[in-house]
C-alpha cells in the first residue's frame, strides 16, 4: 500500500537544497567590472588639481633637447603676445620635426620669425606658464610678453615676490630671472656658487650652468648641465654640446620668486641643491 505524499515534509527537505543551489549559482555568476578611470582622465584630473613647483619644473623639461631657438617663436603673427603654440597644452610636434631637420651649423638668423618651428626665450617661459596655470588650450590671452616685463608682471599678478637685480642675493629653484634681453628659470644652486638654469637661447631649449663665485666657467653647474644634456638628450648634445653662459646671468637680472599660496611645494624644492633637483626630475 502506497503512502500518501506529505507536502509539508517534502518542502522541508527540498527548500534547503534549492537555497543552496541558488547561492552557488549567484556566487559563480560573472561579476561586472568596476569602472576604471582611463589614463587620460586621470592625467586630466592631476592637471586640474595640481599647481606645484615640481609641476612647473617638470613642464619646463618637456621641450628640452628637441626645440630650436626661433626669434618670435611662441608669439603671434602680430608680435603682440602669445601665439597658437603658447596657448596650447603640451609640446608642438613641429618643434621636434624642425629640430631633426637641423645640423650643427644651425644659425637662428636664417629662421627669424618662423614662429611655429620653435621658441624664443619669452615664448618658452610664456608657454610653460600657460601649461602650468591653464587646464585647456586656447583660453585667455596667454603669458607671452617682453622678457623685461616678466618678473615684475608675475609679481603684480600676486604669484610671488619681485626683487630688482641690484638687490638679488640668492637663487632658488623656480625663480624666473628677466632683463631687457633675456629670461631664464633657475633649476638650482651648487656648492661653488654656480647656478643651474634652463632657458631657450641659441641654439635652443637646454639646460646650462653659470660660472662659479670665483668667475670660473669650470663650475659645478656647467659640469652637471653637460652631464644631463649628454646623458638624457644625446641627439641634441651631439649637435650642440655647449652648456655655458656668462657671469651676467648672476648680476644683471631681476628676480621673481613663487609664493607657496600660488605653487605648492610639498617636496620643499626651494630648499634643494642643483644635484637634488636633477635627482627629483630625472628619477
Amino acid at each position: 500500500m502506497k503512502r500518501k505524499l506529505n507536502i509539508k515534509n517534502l518542502l522541508i527537505l527540498v527548500l534547503p537544497c534549492l537555497c543552496l543551489c541558488f547561492g552557488l549559482v549567484f556566487l559563480f555568476l560573472p561579476k561586472e567590472d568596476k569602472p576604471v578611470s582611463k589614463p587620460s582622465e586621470a592625467k586630466e584630473k592631476v592637471k586640474t588639481d595640481t599647481k606645484s613647483l615640481k609641476t612647473f619644473l617638470e613642464i619646463l623639461q618637456e621641450p628640452v633637447g628637441q626645440t630650436m631657438y626661433i626669434w618670435g617663436g611662441g608669439w603671434n603673427e602680430e608680435d603682440t603676445g602669445a601665439g597658437k603654440e603658447a596657448l596650447t597644452l603640451g609640446v608642438s610636434k613641429k618643434w621636434k620635426e624642425f629640430f631633426l631637420q637641423q645640423d650643427s651649423s644651425y644659425n637662428m638668423e636664417n629662421h627669424l620669425y618662423e614662429i611655429h618651428n620653435g621658441l624664443d626665450c619669452s615664448g618658452y617661459v610664456g608657454w610653460a606658464i600657460y601649461n602650468l596655470m591653464e587646464t585647456k588650450s586656447n583660453q585667455g590671452s596667454g603669458y607671452v610678453m617682453l622678457a623685461s616685463e616678466m618678473a615684475s608682471t608675475f609679481s603684480e599678478n600676486g604669484w610671488g615676490s619681485y626683487t630688482p637685480r641690484l638687490q638679488v642675493t640668492d637663487y632658488k629653484p623656480g625663480d624666473i630671472m628677466s632683463n631687457e634681453e633675456h629670461v631664464y628659470v633657475v633649476l638650482g644652486t651648487m656648492d661653488d656658487g654656480s647656478v643651474l638654469l634652463i632657458h631657450s637661447s641659441p641654439p635652443g631649449v637646454r639646460i646650462c650652468g653659470t660660472p662659479n663665485s670665483a668667475g670660473s666657467s669650470l663650475s659645478m653647474a656647467n659640469e652637471l648641465a653637460e652631464s644631463i644634456m649628454s646623458e638624457y638628450y644625446p641627439d641634441w648634445y651631439a649637435k650642440y654640446p655647449s652648456v655655458n653662459v656668462d657671469s651676467t646671468y648672476l648680476t644683471n637680472y631681476d628676480q621673481f620668486r613663487w609664493n607657496k599660496d600660488t605653487l605648492k611645494d610639498a617636496q620643499k624644492i626651494q630648499m634643494m641643491s642643483g644635484n637634488e633637483i636633477i635627482e627629483l626630475l630625472y628619477e
